[in-house]
């Protein structure tokens, strides 16, 4: 459980922190040219809480993990464009960018191995039911 509570925390904290600096959040989503960025703050922040929290639990872990490693890729598309910033900004862009594929990553051993788990456990019930 301590290995999917540490990826998990970082979104957890960031979802809490856009609770509490909500209008900073739907103005730092409108700068990046997010439509309807009042309606996508909420989403958002339901992503990043309970989907961390499922993913902990070990809920659905196989669908979890890959939604969780899917948003986090499209979070760095959207948010760390490396390629389009300014020379100033480039490093920091080019690390938060490449932090998110690493965290997408480790998404996704967990959703592989729960879709292990559950193709065994399914070839486990089909060779007791033909016995």
């Amino acid at each position: 459980m301590l290995v999917r509570a540490l990826p998990a925390a970082l979104f957890i904290l960031a979802g809490i922190r856009k609770i509490l600096a909500y209008g900073g959040t739907v103005g730092y989503f409108g700068g990046l040219g997010l439509p309807l960025p009042g309606l996508v703050a909420p989403l958002v922040i339901a992503i990043e809480i309970v989907l961390p929290l499922l993913f902990i639990a070990g809920w659905r872990l196989r669908e979890v993990g890959v939604v969780l490693a899917l948003y986090t890729v499209a979070t760095g598309l959207i948010a760390h464009q490396f390629w389009a910033a300014p020379d100033a900004q480039f490093g920091n862009q080019f690390n938060h960018f490449f932090k998110n594929i690493a965290i997408a990553g480790g998404f996704l051993p967990a959703a592989l191995q729960a879709s292990a788990q559950q193709r065994s456990a399914r070839g486990a019930a089909g060779a007791s039911e033909a016995a």
